[in-house]
Formats: C-alpha cells, structure tokens, sequence
C-alpha cells in the first residue's frame, strides 16, 4: 500500500485497522502517521474509558511502520499513558525513529486525541531481523 510520503508499507500488512489504525504517511526508516478512530469494542466500561491497550497498539503500529521492514519485531518499550481515551476520540499517533545502530532501531511515538491533548508517550526499540521471527533458520 503506497500512502502519503511515497513510501510503500512493507510490514503489519494483515493487521486490523479498526484496531490499531490507518496508516497515513510513511517516511521508511524515518517516522510514520497512523490514526484510529475508538470504537465500543475498545471500552472497558458502561462511561466509555477506553482500554490502554488501544492506545499501546496504535504507537507500537506506528513504531513499526516509520522502521517499515518487513521483518521488524518489538524488542522493549517504555510507555506513559498520559491522558484518558474514550469511545469516538480520534487518536494520531506520530513516531519517529530516533536512533539507528545495527540492527536496533530507536522510535519515540507520541499520540494525541482530536483536540491536540497528547494521551499516551513511549519509546521502542525495534529489531530488525534477516528473516520472520517464526521461519526455521537453515545454516
């Protein structure tokens, strides 16, 4: 899929949209744009307070997609949820990579609700690897 940027995404091509966002500019290697709309499978309650893990998933998507390989993984993450989400906010998450030393890549992502209020700040590190994480290595 080509999207804003250019870039074509190369990795997280199965992932759901409806819960972890649309990809909506790409720089590989450099930073990535990715929005989700909460929806009530997202809600944890009868008020709307959506799951912390919505918010999680759409910065680790966005991790994923600015490194855009293929074969990317989540190594660690330092994550601060910093405001409450609810159903019907529209989140943007924006992630840069930051740091770049062999196969370790460094990605600040911060995502904001519909009214600019930054509700969730990590840091990922990413790997990436030479092939998927579940093929059989054959030396």
């Amino acid at each position: 899929m080509t999207v804003q940027g250019g870039d074509v995404q190369k990795t997280h091509l199965c992932v759901s949209a409806e819960f972890v966002g649309q990809v909506e500019r790409i720089e590989s290697g450099k930073s990535s744009r990715v929005s989700l709309t909460v929806n009530s499978k997202m809600r944890v309650d009868e008020k709307g307070l959506a799951h912390g893990g919505f918010a999680f998933g759409l910065a680790d998507y966005a991790a994923m997609v600015a490194v855009n390989d293929p074969y990317v993984v989540l190594l660690s993450s330092q994550a601060r949820f910093l405001k409450p989400v609810i159903v019907g906010d529209r989140l943007e998450a924006q992630a840069e990579v930051t740091d770049e030393e062999g196969k370790k890549r460094k990605v600040h992502c911060e995502v904001f609700n519909q009214d600019r209020q930054k509700v969730f700040e990590g840091e990922f590190l990413c790997l990436v690897l030479t092939q998927h994480l579940l093929d059989k290595r054959i030396d």
